[in-house]
């Protein structure tokens, strides 16, 4: 019986977890398809919030912007988080290596108004001494790239402390240079880190609301800066539409990941066999 009560109290508990984490997006998604633009009232399934976004050039251009961004992000966030990680984990001694660790990883403790709020204080300084940048797409890009780096690094340096280091000095002791070693052995090696680390960045940049807002200028909202406003006015059933496709876009992704690191780890499994038998 103890066993009984304990066996349910946890899965009780379990339920009423997801609930409260998956029910309001559930209600969200239902409520999508509502042809009434009062919230929680259902008068009837729709489609018209969804046709409405076709003409929608606000929430449009905001996620075309808020997408440009968050590639450019992703893709500057790797590339200079991967350079962060090997310095610090290849390079144990050098001038100033304490204070490059801490400049790297300061990003992840400080709050997101005190970053944003900074970097626009240094950007308007910067403009008024030179005339550039302005305030929109290449200020938000600097900020985002600022925050993804240091989660970068953190990705990138967790899978090279990992990474058996006996196959770059092999790479050496065959004549290979240490710039060859790093793009044909080291990288080929941490390539599901590098992935790992440029979709965080990039659902990092795409999510983001505090930087966006310190340093978006006239013209350049992007689409969680759109959304917050309108949400401020009152929830516009347009919203939810949005939403609701963000959530199908995110579920087929993650789904399609799932099966293709499956029929990896698969396909690892028979060559493994089959070297064994052979």
């Amino acid at each position: 019986m103890t066993q009984f009560l304990h066996r349910w109290f946890g899965r009780g508990w379990l339920s009423m977890g997801y609930l409260f984490l998956y029910l309001p997006i559930v209600v969200l998604v239902v409520f999508s398809f509502n042809s009434s633009r009062q919230d929680m009232v259902w008068s009837g399934f729709s489609l018209q919030w969804y046709a409405a976004l076709l003409n929608d050039q606000e929430i449009i251009s905001g996620l075309g912007l808020s997408l440009r961004i968050a590639l450019l992000t992703a893709c500057g966030s790797v590339i200079l988080g991967t350079f962060a990680a090997f310095v610090l984990d290849r390079y144990q001694r050098f001038s100033g290596r304490t204070l490059f660790t801490g400049m790297v990883s300061a990003p992840l403790v400080m709050p997101e108004v005190i970053i944003g709020l900074s970097l626009l204080l240094m950007l308007v300084s910067v403009q008024k001494m030179f005339g550039f940048p302005e305030r929109g797409m290449m200020t938000i890009w600097l900020g985002h790239t600022l925050l993804g780096m240091a989660y970068a690094t953190v990705v990138v340096q967790s899978r090279l402390r990992e990474m058996n280091k006996s196959l770059e000095e092999a790479a050496m002791d065959l004549g290979c240079r240490p710039f060859q070693v790093f793009f044909l052995v080291t990288l080929p090696n941490i390539k599901q880190a590098l992935g790992s680390a440029w979709l965080l960045t990039f659902t990092l940049s795409l999510d983001d609301v505090v930087l966006s807002a310190f340093l978006s200028g006239p013209g350049s909202s992007t689409m969680p800066i759109v959304i917050f406003s309108r949400a401020r006015l009152g929830l516009d059933p347009r919203v939810n539409a949005v939403a609701a496709l963000t959530i199908l876009v995110v579920s087929i992704g993650v789904i399609a990941s799932s099966l293709y690191i499956a029929r990896a780890e698969r396909q690892r499994s028979k060559q493994l066999a089959a070297a064994a038998k052979g």
